[in-house]
């Protein structure tokens, strides 16, 4: 079996009419695409919290998929007569039936930390197998190791952890860093988090990985215990808002993780924990950060 993509080139303004006309036309599917993904021009639109809503790209692809006996010069003229839109440029690509479970899987491969660290899907052999294995399929969690916010936090873990330490994973989206301080010889490990997705994937990967840790949702934490460590990958917006519920749940000499910061945002941020820790300097990766400090 094989479908067609009819891919037609769009702006903010007529993007969204085109989508909906073109489900209205009997699409399987419909999408809008930056036009200028992975390119130099690719637009971000996602911001924090709180921020306007950005809309859409200025400049898109709409990608309709149709059974492949579709008359898509029909499909155009109806569109053109639905919509107003005249003269769209368009292109047409057949897709054949495949297997999109392995053609998904495909895409993951084991991500390395470090030499002896790695993240590994399932359906993988882990590289090396004598280092610290986590094994994590992509979900609905954040937290695949993909990101540079996760990696670097793994890498400060894997640092910093000596063994029957006390850990605070706040914001554990996958459970993934609950998991690997487990791994590297954490003692007792909490998880929180304000999404039920995110406690249900970090309780089934601790199982899946063979480690016990606790998984909570943020109304049902305490917060009246103090831990060694304390780590948190989460938006800059809720780790400044956060800050004294996460200084109060360190101890005094223990040490602090945040991460979810972007370049710019970094000294503000450090400016606000300054208040309860002595602030290392920045670790960078692409255009992300990484804090960490001591508890005075």
């Amino acid at each position: 079996m094989a479908w067609v993509s009819l891919n037609i080139e769009a702006s903010d303004r007529n993007a969204e009419a085109l989508t909906d006309a073109l489900m209205a036309l009997g699409a399987l599917s419909a999408s809008i695409e930056d036009a200028n993904a992975e390119t130099l021009d690719e637009q971000p639109i996602f911001g924090e919290p709180g921020d306007p809503p950005p809309g859409i790209w200025q400049q898109n692809v709409v990608s309709a998929l149709f059974d492949a006996d579709t008359d898509i010069t029909a499909v155009m003229a109806a569109l053109a007569e639905t919509t107003g839109f005249s003269d769209l440029r368009y292109t047409t690509e057949t897709i054949e039936e495949q297997d999109w479970v392995r053609a998904t899987q495909s895409q993951f491969d084991p991500i390395r930390i470090r030499d002896d660290l790695w993240i590994v899907p399932s359906w993988h052999a882990a590289p090396n197998p004598d280092g610290l294995n986590i094994v994590l399929d992509p979900g609905l969690a954040f937290g695949t190791g993909s990101h540079p916010t996760t990696h670097l936090c793994l890498s400060w873990l894997a640092d910093t952890i000596k063994g029957g330490e006390r850990l605070l994973d706040y914001g554990c989206g996958s459970g993934i860093l609950a998991i690997a301080a487990k791994k590297l010889g954490a003692d007792e490990v909490i998880g929180v988090d304000i999404d039920h997705q995110a406690i249900q994937s970090s309780c089934y990967n601790a199982e899946r990985n063979e480690v016990v840790a606790e998984f909570c949702m943020a109304d049902r934490f305490s917060g009246s215990q103090q831990y060694d460590i304390v780590v948190a990958n989460i938006l800059s917006s809720a780790l400044s808002v956060l800050a004294p519920a996460l200084a109060s749940a360190c101890k005094s000499q223990g040490r602090i993780a945040l991460s979810g910061i972007l370049r710019e945002q970094a000294a503000q941020v450090s400016a606000i924990y300054e208040e309860w820790f002595d602030m290392d300097a920045p670790v960078f990766m692409e255009s992300w950060v990484l804090l960490t400090g001591q508890k005075r």
